[in-house]
């Protein structure tokens, strides 16, 4: 069980390393072998979208520093920004304490959205009044 490699790590302190490809094996790739990604710009910590790895993606992620996605729609690669010229640049990039999600801080170029909008989460939800109001503008 992936947890198994995890757990153990739990009790390391600041400064204490583990081996990236290790950890990168032991990852919670779901069914389709995907993890789910949290991208954030690096400097004012807003959270700009989510989306989906699967290892390749990863692995040339860091070997890049250019965020690669895997879309699920089109069942391929996907690198931020190849086509409409709005990158990501990879800061960093964390793991979470069971191993089912990545954080990556990013420098963004351009809109995150292909909205056009500075994050994909402009859908708001209203609970007093029922309703999701829309904000940000787009193209």
């Amino acid at each position: 069980m992936k947890n198994d490699f995890f757990q153990p790590i739990e009790s390391l302190v600041s400064g204490d390393a583990v081996p990236l490809d290790e950890v990168i094996e032991q990852l919670a790739f779901n069914d389709q072998g995907l993890i789910p990604v949290i991208t954030q710009d690096a400097t004012s910590k807003d959270v700009l979208m989510m989306a989906w790895m699967n290892k390749t993606a990863l692995e040339r992620t860091l070997a890049s520093g250019r965020m690669i996605y895997w879309s699920r729609s089109r069942h391929e690669l996907w690198e931020k920004g190849l086509t409409s010229g709005h990158t990501q640049e990879l800061v960093s990039m964390t793991f979470d304490c069971d191993g089912d999600a990545i954080l990556c801080q990013v420098k963004q170029t351009g809109a995150a959205c292909h909205t056009g909008r500075p994050n994909c989460f402009y859908l708001r939800v209203n609970r007093e009044l029922n309703q999701v109001e829309i904000i940000g503008s787009g193209q």
